[in-house]
Formats: C-alpha cells, sequence, structure tokens
C-alpha cells in the first residue's frame, strides 16, 4: 500500500474520486428534496423518474466517450466532465420546473459517465504492478461504499444549519476540487486504436466482451450484483417499515450493513485474489449473493432483525467480491489501444442491469408484494450465477494455442508452426485485428 501511495497521479487521481463522489451524494440527497419542493406529493416519482434518467444516460454516454477517449486527452475529458457537472449543479437551485429538473439531470449524468469509466481506463495505465493494481482497485471499492453511508450523514448536518440549495454549493465545491486535482496527475496519454472509423470505435467494446469467455461471464454478474444489489437499495425503507415495524431511523443502519459487507469484501479481496485466481473469487461472491437473495425470500415470510442483517450482510458481502476482481478481468481481456473503449462498455452494460432491476423490484414489489419481487429476483440472480459459471469453464486459459491460416499477419506470426495445414502457436489470446473471434485451442 505504501508503494501506491507514493504513486503523485494515483493519489490525485484517487483524492478526485473521493470528493467527486461526496459530492454526487450530496447531489442526490438535494435532489430529493427539491423534487418535494417542486412537486409535493409526486416527489417520489420525480425523483424515480431522474434516477431513470441517470441509468439511461449511463449505458447511452459511455459508450460515445470509450469510442473518443484514444482521441482526446484524458485530462480534458475528466477536467471537462467536472465542469459540466459544477455548471449543472450550480444552475439546479434555480429551476422552477420539473422538465427542467429532467433537463440538467441528462447533462449532470453525462458527466459522469464521462469522467468514471475514463478514470477506469486511466487506472492500469498509471498503476502498472499487478498487486498494487489490485489494491487501488480495492481502496476504490471501499470509497464507494462508504461514499454511500457518509454523504447522507454529511447532508444531515449540513441541514441542521443551511437550507437545502447550500447542498448544492457543497458539490459544486466538491467539483472544483475534483477538476484542479485531475489537472495537475500526470496521465500518460491512451494508446491509439487502429480503429478509423467512429462506428467501429463504437461497437469495439462490445466486439470484445461478446466475443471474450470471461468477459461475457463479466456481463453474468453484472446481473448478479444488481439483481441483488436491487434488495438493498430499492426495498430497505419498506423492510424497515413494513416487515420489521421499525421507525425511519433504523433505515440508515440496515443499510449500512449492507456497506459493511462490501467494505470488508474489497479490504478482503487483494488478500485472496493473491492466493487465487479471479474466476474463484468471483464465483464465491455470486454464490453469496443467490444465498442472500434466497435468504430475502425467507425474510419476506418469516421477518425478523438477525434475518435481516445477515441478508444484507451477505448481499454487501457477495457484491464486493464481485465487484473489485472485475476490473482485473476487464484490463487483462483487451489491447492497451482498446481499454477506454472495453472500461466503457462494462460501464454501460453494468448499469444496463441496474436499469432492469430498479424498475422491476420497484413495480413488482408495489403490485404483487415483496415475496413476489425478491422471487422474481433470486431466478434472475440464481441463473445470472449459473450462466457465469457456464461462460467461464474452469479450463479456460488466457494463453491458447491455437492456428492461423495462411493469409494472417505475417508479423503475427513470430514463433509459429507450420503444421502442413496452418500456422500454430501460443500466447495471451484478446480479441483484435488477429483474433476477431475466440480461437479454437489446439
Amino acid at each position: 500500500m505504501r508503494e501506491l501511495l507514493r504513486n503523485q497521479a494515483y493519489r490525485r487521481l484517487f483524492a478526485a474520486q473521493v470528493i467527486a463522489l461526496v459530492g454526487t451524494g450530496l447531489t442526490t440527497v438535494a435532489l430529493g428534496l427539491l423534487a418535494y419542493y417542486l412537486a409535493g406529493p409526486r416527489a417520489g416519482e420525480v425523483l424515480g423518474t431522474a434516477l431513470a434518467i441517470k441509468m439511461v444516460a449511463y449505458v447511452c454516454v459511455s459508450p460515445l466517450v470509450g469510442a473518443v477517449a484514444d482521441r482526446v486527452p484524458r485530462h480534458a475529458l475528466m477536467v471537462g466532465a467536472d465542469a459540466v457537472r459544477l455548471a449543472v449543479v450550480v444552475a439546479l437551485p434555480w429551476v422552477t420546473a420539473v422538465g427542467q429538473v429532467y433537463a440538467l439531470v441528462v447533462v449532470l449524468q453525462a458527466g459522469s459517465a464521462t469522467f468514471t469509466p475514463t478514470f477506469q481506463a486511466v487506472l492500469p495505465d498509471v498503476v502498472a504492478d499487478e498487486d498494487d493494481y489490485t489494491r487501488a482497485l480495492s481502496v476504490s471499492q471501499v470509497a464507494v461504499s462508504l461514499e454511500n453511508v457518509v454523504s447522507p450523514l454529511i447532508a444531515a448536518a449540513l441541514l441542521l444549519v443551511v437550507d437545502f440549495g447550500m447542498l448544492f454549493l457543497g458539490t459544486a465545491v466538491g467539483f472544483l476540487g475534483s477538476a484542479l486535482l485531475v489537472v495537475g496527475a500526470r496521465i500518460p496519454p491512451a494508446q491509439r486504436s487502429a480503429r478509423a472509423r467512429l462506428a467501429d470505435r463504437l461497437s469495439a467494446g462490445l466486439r470484445v466482451f461478446v466475443g471474450t469467455p470471461r468477459l461475457r461471464a463479466v456481463l453474468a454478474l453484472n446481473m448478479v450484483v444488481a439483481g441483488a444489489g436491487a434488495i438493498t437499495l430499492v426495498s430497505t425503507v419498506n423492510v424497515v417499515r413494513d416487515l420489521l415495524g421499525a421507525t425511519e431511523s433504523r433505515v440508515p443502519l440496515l443499510l449500512a450493513v449492507s456497506g459493511a459487507g462490501t467494505v470488508a469484501a474489497a479490504l478482503g479481496a487483494p488478500v485472496l485474489l493473491r492466493r487465487a485466481t479471479e474466476r474463484p473469487v468471483l464465483m464465491s461472491g455470486a454464490t453469496v449473493a443467490a444465498i442472500a437473495v434466497v435468504g430475502a425470500v425467507a425474510l419476506s415470510h418469516g421477518p425478523s432483525w438477525p434475518l435481516a442483517v445477515g441478508v444484507w450482510l451477505l448481499i454487501g458481502l457477495g457484491s464486493g467480491l464481485v465487484m473489485v476482481p472485475v476490473g482485473r478481468i476487464v484490463r487483462s481481456s483487451c489491447a492497451a489501444s482498446d481499454r477506454p473503449a472495453v472500461f466503457a462498455a462494462q460501464f454501460s452494460l453494468s448499469h444496463a442491469c441496474w436499469l432492469i432491476t430498479y424498475p422491476l423490484t420497484g413495480w413488482a414489489g408495489s403490485l404483487a408484494g415483496l415475496t413476489v419481487a425478491w422471487a422474481v429476483l433470486a431466478g434472475l440472480v440464481l441463473t445470472a450465477t449459473v450462466a457465469a459459471a457456464r461462460l467461464w469453464p474452469t479450463g479456460l486459459t488466457e494463453i491458447v494455442r491455437h492456428r492461423h491460416d495462411d493469409e494472417t499477419d505475417r508479423g503475427h506470426l513470430d514463433r509459429a508452426e507450420w503444421d502442413g495445414a496452418a500456422w500454430v502457436h501460443a500466447h495471451r489470446v484478446v480479441i483484435d485485428a488477429q483474433h476477431t473471434r475466440w480461437p479454437q485451442p489446439v
């Protein structure tokens, strides 16, 4: 960890991430209060729509960012994203109509969909050592988990002395600080992709995901995290108030239990990954999350605080064990020139899963009750866990001995052997110009 903290670029980027996360958390609280101010009893509808807009922006904007991230200085992308978010939060206190809120939320989340995948793609270039990179992923996940707890507490403390509109000012200061930190960081330029056409660069990340077995497994694992996480993020209030009959003050406590589970997993993941490969750690996390969701269905039949705490803790733990290693998988599964596009694809595809599970949990819970909603999620999570295990067989390796025909670029066939019908060699395979699909091992 000391070596990681000696890295000046990493220190500045991590500090920028933390400050921006706190700012985003304050914005979430302030948006809820602004929605109530503008819409009164319809505040929940307004806020729910704003969150749906957030997910749509994440899914649609991040592939565009990945397509240009190797053509634009990454400093400019990240600082520009902070500047856009700063302008939006300064404008939010002055809105007078719900439609204006929606329009500004689109721009705000487009900024976040630019900053976050760019940060994720920069991190492997700034932190080259595998162990240090794993620690960096762990610390980033801890920061995200703690933000979910700390930001509401900071907001609650500020609201004791200031009007909710001042929360937007605090957010603006956070985005300004993030931009200044990024400006001072030494970020290496991205490797330029050989793909000349914008359409090819737009689809590059998705093609790499679809063509790589372990990334197809990551797609299924994204659904595991979204299916389990939707229970805590959407249903906690109903569990505390309706199932357990407790007061509102217990809501943040139960959410903190889930956050503690994620933090524990994030801190433990680097230790586990030194002793095992990514696959068993990921599948362990998915299994824990699946058990937790089944436990949630049991909770809906027999409510109790010990069971609720156990389920929420396991959801956080399982999700954390999946989320930390995913960055390592993405980094190792693509060429450096495709890294911005593939990290952007992961950001987009993972949020597409949330775009499914958020409304599914809310609508099914409202119309049919928590038991039905959680049973549907349990089926989804269990299916995704089995799919991940099948998509990433235990014998699959990064180094594959395979064949090429006689028309393959001769520069790629260094040390290859001619077997009478094709060139045969072994190396670490990624989807690229020479491997447009995953090769059959020989």
